[in-house]
């Protein structure tokens, strides 16, 4: 028996980015109406394809303009702020943008939000920093290193006090997107071994866990259809059997790309310093389970870089 989800109006920021690109046409399926903002910095053209549909609203703009979203947050049913500078290089390259725009910009709209506008929320889980022993779970201590992380985890901590906010802490995220990035981890990897044949890894043994970009876009709906059951909670999204290192993460690469040389290096070092494992149980427990695994995730990585074959698409 299928089940009707109440279509609603959604406020997207850095819609046209990486996982908004995939996102907003997922939400449009649906039937809801959707405002996708973004500032186009990366002279994208991701959400070329949605244009054609009635319920997109598209707003080219900055988000720490308040005069610009004061009117876009009336009558939005929900908010998910997406719009970021992504990653420990770019925000230590300009921490007041950062600091404006990852979480200063957020804090704004949500004082002028209601407590009935829900507000999703993308949170790294490179806020476990160096990590515990043993799994991860959302009672972990928050040790970030960078200062993408410590803004993100001051940002879920402000949100969650709200009263009407869901934080996903999102895993490492790879998998083909209209607004492509090739500086993230199994994106960057797979690229390499396509178009290199070999790759020099520094801390190969330091993990992380992974997701695809089409499962955080999921993750994102199964918030939005169970907010009241799911709100003032933080939640990982990742793979469970994908907590990997560098290593263990090149050979899987090398399973679908026989020709990879893999070398290791005594010196270099992870920003973030990113080295645990994560457990996921929390919201399997809630009724999200990922669709793709990351041989599948590769696999799609291989065909992408037939069509990519620069390295124009990253965040820095």
């Amino acid at each position: 028996m299928s089940t009707t989800v109440a279509t609603k109006k959604i406020l997207v920021t850095g819609a046209a980015g990486y996982i908004g690109s995939v996102l907003v046409p997922e939400l449009l399926r649906r039937g809801h109406a959707v405002t996708a903002v973004d500032n186009f910095m990366y002279r994208q053209t991701s959400l070329l394809d949605c244009c054609q549909d009635d319920g997109l609203t598209l707003v080219r703009g900055d988000v720490r303009d308040m005069e610009l979203m004061r009117p876009l947050m009336t009558g939005a049913d929900a908010v998910i702020p997406l719009a970021c500078l992504v990653g420990a290089p770019v925000c230590a390259q300009k921490p007041l943008e950062a600091r404006s725009i990852n979480l200063e910009a957020v804090k704004a709209l949500l004082a002028m939000s209601s407590r009935q506008q829900a507000f999703i929320l993308p949170i790294t889980n490179s806020g476990y920093g160096i990590g515990t022993a043993g799994m991860c779970t959302e009672k972990s201590p928050l040790q970030p290193i960078s200062l993408y992380g410590r803004l993100k985890v001051e940002l879920e901590q402000h949100l969650l006090n709200s009263g009407h906010a869901i934080s996903l802490r999102l895993a490492t995220a790879f998998g083909i997107s209209p607004r492509m990035r090739l500086d993230l981890l199994v994106n960057d990897f797979t690229y390499r071994a396509v178009t290199d044949r070999f790759i020099v890894l520094f801390e190969a043994h330091f993990k992380r866990n992974f997701i695809h970009v089409r499962d955080i876009a999921r993750a994102f709906m199964h918030a939005l259809d169970n907010f009241d059951r799911m709100k003032n909670e933080a939640y990982n999204v990742g793979l469970s059997n994908a907590n990997l290192s560098k290593m263990e993460l090149c050979l899987e690469i090398k399973k679908q790309v026989p020709a990879f040389t893999i070398m290791e290096a005594p010196i270099g070092k992870d920003p973030d310093q990113r080295d645990y494992m994560v457990s996921n149980a929390k919201i399997e427990a809630a009724g999200f389970q990922p669709q793709w695994s990351l041989p599948k995730g590769i696999a799609e990585l291989i065909k992408g870089y037939q069509i990519i074959q620069h390295r124009q698409f990253s965040n820095v």
